[in-house]
């Protein structure tokens, strides 16, 4: 696997490549992205490409959209330290591999890593949903826990139990739990009616 890391701190890029590379993925780093989009089309193609958000020559979402357009780069996601939730599921819609919160646990980027160059989309459950928390209350919100609210969105992203042990990083028996939890106190049968309810309700 090879990926491209671009960001404008030097030790945040250093330390980055070095982890991957004791991980097992041949990394290489830019400082911005004209520099990344040369290597794309000099070096690539790359499993995956990190963008930073918000170094030189993004202009915002712009960047990420250019860099998607070339043929060397079979997937881009985004990274940042302080874009906010909106940001996030823009850069998802237009086709980004996923969003990195800078924030998020070194094992746990090494993994995300590995998801997306797979073909997958990636974006922590805590962070996508830490906006609603703030939001109005929900009649079937309220009946459930913030992390069975965590677990019936993987169900709602058509997720596997493995999967959704993964993105929350807990063990698979724990989110079987905090299924047959949920399915009680939403009076669902199984993951479909789960899933159907938590949409009809607006939840995600």
């Amino acid at each position: 696997m090879r990926i491209l890391i671009a960001d404008d701190h030097d030790l945040l890029r250093d330390t980055l490549v070095l982890f991957m590379e004791s991980q097992g993925i041949s990394a290489s780093s830019v400082k911005d992205l004209s520099s990344a989009l040369d290597s794309i089309r000099k070096d690539g193609p790359f499993d995956l490409v990190l963008l930073d958000f918000g170094m030189p020559g993004m202009n915002g979402l712009e960047g990420l959209k250019t860099a998607l357009n070339e043929k060397g780069a079979a997937r881009v996601a985004l990274m940042s330290g302080i874009a906010p939730r909106d940001v996030a599921e823009q850069a998802l819609t237009i086709g980004a591999a996923g969003f990195l919160p800078k924030t998020l646990p070194a094992k746990s980027l090494a993994n995300a890593i590995r998801f997306m160059a797979m073909g997958e989309q990636y974006a922590p459950i805590d962070f996508m949903t830490a906006a609603t928390e703030e939001g109005p209350s929900h009649p079937m919100a309220e009946r459930l826990s913030k992390r069975e609210l965590q677990v019936l969105q993987g169900l709602c992203e058509g997720k596997s139990n493995k999967e959704i042990a993964r993105d929350l990083e807990l063990m698979e028996p724990t989110v079987k739990l905090h299924v047959k939890t949920l399915y009680r106190k939403i009076g669902a049968a199984n993951r479909t009616q789960a899933a159907m309810l938590a949409k009809e309700a607006g939840l995600f």
